[in-house]
């Protein structure tokens, strides 16, 4: 026994002198490499630019694809910059008959917008397999029998790639993908209805679709797997045409400023026809998963070197990626915070970036904390272990946070959540005077100050109406206030008591929440969707905020189904609902509450049916034009009619919370864009350092335990050596 002790208290307390951390869930090559660690929730189900459309998506496809143009990392409010552009384009306008218009011709003149983009020459693709030729210099890999593609199972088994130069041709080719069958591209009915020739492209591609999927069926006898390839090259499309080895020109149906924003979008990155030609040989997507949802082809600062989306996924640095450099500019403060330290550095900054798979909170959470992850955001359960708010509701790390030097970075969402009356209720919806201050009442009482302090941790900002910070459009201050729900006092806005609430009740002909006629209490519904005994709270909030007028508030809770159902009849009487901006422009957001998208009427996102003609009016003529004073005073009218008319209880903006350590630099939020993951830096050996600091063994409870053991088995070891001795004694020996 004590043989074995002493050994292993030696090997025990060698090993509390090492520094190496024994729970590092990482490979121990992977120490001091340039590596970020991040983490996903959800599986991507699509890397194809032209179907994803999520942000778990975007997180890596906008590592990977490059759009001709992208939003500035560090201005606010958002600007457009090129990104493999040479410039942001400037569209060219032209009436019906052909005839070029002057920049500022009102929209109801532009017959046909055209935006011409000219791209950076010598910008080249990732190696890939689909660029890989031979000796001869045809392609290795383009037109492989099925028998040679079944013995390879991931992209690593061809051995050889290849890359080639990007050209217009490649934006044209994805543009066209938009309107494949096969794809079935979620923005293809928006777009058909802007670019010329598209819906039409759509219609050819679905007849050839048919035929092959037919010649199919009677060749292999089942119509689903490896169909025979589309080449999109020879279908033409007016729309969109290359006009030289690095130019393309997009043809736009009247005036649309907003395609500029779509321009920075994974849907027109660029894809080569060879990569397209590639994935669509029989056989590659046979249980291989060969195919553009697994394997990205792209331009941009990373290609994913490891996808295995139930568990982790790998970026790494595009050898063929040509550099861009930091911004030299930003917002003020950023210079003080360190965001402006590589001002004119080429970047990406870092080699690598591991993206582990966690579906529990509290095991991500505990990594962050224990250096395994370099950033983190902040679930409630964890919120005020990272974070306290102060009396003027300003937020900052606590002393914890602080001593591990981790950094607490806030941004206000491109998102608005709102409590909408639908407008083709009897009760609730018109614009009579009576459901007007009906409205107004509930939009005052409805404290939204409170449900930000109770179920956001803190984390938004009341609503003044559509429009949230950093789009244009947006004002601050005094100027941005709703006049109906809030005055302003003492430099900040306050919210109108709950007596003037009841007074405009009263005015609409409910007192103390009863039908002055009738004498009947006033029963309002709330349809909202079931998820379980944890949102009890919650709508137990809002029945007491209508209970502050006297009002009896219904819940109605069905499945999601039903409920989008509901809400597309109009069968509704109030409901939550929620937006994020597709892209930073007012339109994206004032859009909601224009006429003509009625929901019920016409199935557009204006869910609460809300119908005022001179807002109609006045967002028919903003929609389209330039940001600038003129612009700005049509959206302050129209604000002002929709704070009036109180369609919605403007809810408020969500502010995301989001943790760095201190080893990560050049970390802004952008809610805009997700391609920042390039201008991130890591200082490798402050990292490894704080690792060994924070992860040290603590052997201590394993010594006293063995210690313990020893001297709980001291006696019995004793007394066993005496019973060998005992034995060992010669017969006779004794008396």
């Amino acid at each position: 026994m004590r043989a074995l002790a002493i050994p292993l208290i030696a090997w025990l307390a060698l090993a509390a002198g090492c520094g190496d951390a024994w729970n590092d869930p990482y490979p121990a090559g992977e120490r001091g490499t340039n590596t970020l660690y991040a983490s996903f929730i959800e599986r991507p189900k699509t890397l194809d630019p032209a179907r994803s459309y999520t942000a778990d998506e975007w997180g890596f496809t906008s590592q990977v694809y490059e759009p001709p143009l992208q939003y500035h990392y560090l201005k606010r409010p958002y600007e457009l910059i090129p990104q493999t552009a040479a410039e942001v384009p400037r569209p060219r306008f032209f009436d019906r008959d052909g005839r070029e218009l002057p920049a500022d011709a009102p929209a109801e003149r532009v017959a046909y917008s055209e935006y011409e983009i000219r791209i950076q020459p010598g910008i080249r693709y990732q190696p890939h397999p689909a660029f890989a030729r031979g000796e001869d210099g045809a392609p290795l890999y383009l037109d492989l029998p099925e028998s040679e593609i079944r013995r390879r199972h991931k992209l690593s088994d061809f051995e050889k790639t290849g890359t080639r130069e990007l050209t217009a041709d490649d934006y044209v080719y994805q543009i066209k993908r938009l309107a494949h069958p096969r794809v079935n591209s979620p923005i293809f009915g928006h777009m058909s209805e802007y670019i010329v020739g598209l819906k039409e492209l759509g219609d050819r591609l679905k007849d050839e679709n048919a035929r092959l999927v037919a010649a199919h069926r009677e060749r292999f006898g089942v119509a689903d797997k490896g169909l025979p390839w589309i080449d999109l090259t020879r279908f033409p499309l007016d729309g969109a045409q290359a006009v030289d080895r690095y130019t393309y020109r997009v043809r736009i149906k009247g005036k649309y400023p907003q395609f500029a924003y779509w321009l920075a979008m994974p849907f027109f990155a660029p894809l080569p026809v060879e990569a397209d030609r590639f994935y669509s040989q029989r056989g590659m997507n046979d249980g291989r998963n060969l195919t553009l949802d697994w394997y990205p082809v792209g331009t941009g600062p990373y290609m994913l070197a490891e996808n295995n989306p139930n568990a982790r996924m790998v970026l790494e640095r595009n050898p063929h990626f040509r550099g861009e450099r930091y911004p030299s500019a930003g917002e003020p403060g950023d210079a003080a915070e360190g965001l402006l330290a590589d001002a004119g550095k080429r970047a990406p900054f870092i080699d690598r970036v591991v993206f582990t798979r966690e579906k529990e909170g509290i095991p991500y959470w505990n990594k962050f904390l224990q250096g395994y992850y370099d950033q983190s955001g902040i679930a409630s359960d964890n919120f005020d272990q990272a974070v306290r708010i102060d009396l003027e509701g300003e937020a900052s790390l606590t002393p914890e946070m602080e001593a591990k030097g981790i950094r607490l970075r806030t941004s206000v969402g491109t998102s608005t959540f709102y409590l909408a009356f639908n407008f083709l209720d009897p009760v609730v919806g018109g614009l009579s005077e009576r459901a007007k201050k009906l409205r107004q009442a509930i939009s005052i009482a409805v404290d939204w100050e409170e449900f930000i302090s109770i179920f956001q941790n803190g984390r938004g900002i009341p609503g003044m109406g559509p429009i949230p910070p950093g789009i244009f459009g947006y004002r601050e201050g005094r100027e941005g206030v709703n006049p109906v729900v809030y005055e302003w006092a003492d430099g900040k806005p306050r919210r109108r008591s709950i007596e003037a609430a009841r007074k405009l009740l009263a005015e609409a002909g409910f007192p103390d929440g009863r039908d002055a006629q009738t004498g009947e209490p006033l029963v309002l519904y709330l349809d909202t969707v079931q998820r379980g005994p944890g949102d009890k709270p919650r709508l137990d909030w809002y029945r007491r905020q209508f209970a502050k007028l006297g009002i009896q508030l219904e819940i109605r809770a069905t499945d999601w189904n039903r409920f989008q159902e509901k809400i597309r009849q109009g069968n509704t009487q109030l409901f939550f609902l929620g937006w994020n901006a597709d892209y930073p422009d007012p339109e994206n957001f004032m859009f909601l509450l224009n006429g003509p998208q009625a929901r019920a009427r016409s199935g557009g996102e204006n869910a609460a049916n809300y119908q005022n003609p001179e807002y109609d009016r006045l967002f028919a003529q903003m929609k389209n034009m330039d940001n600038g004073p003129e612009r700005q005073a049509i959206i302050d009218r129209m604000l002002a009619i929709a704070r009036e008319d109180a369609p919605w209880v403007w809810g408020f903006h969500p502010k995301e919370y989001s943790l760095a350590h201190e080893w990560v630099g050049n970390v802004k939020p952008n809610q805009m864009a997700r391609n920042g993951l390039k201008f991130y830096r890591i200082d490798t050996a402050s990292r490894e350092a704080r690792r060994d600091e924070w992860n040290r063994p603590v052997l201590w409870p394993l010594l006293a335990l063995l210690a313990l053991v020893v001297l709980m088995a001291a006696p019995a070891v004793r007394a066993y050596r005496r019973r060998e001795r005992a034995a060992a004694r010669p017969a006779g020996s004794g008396a």
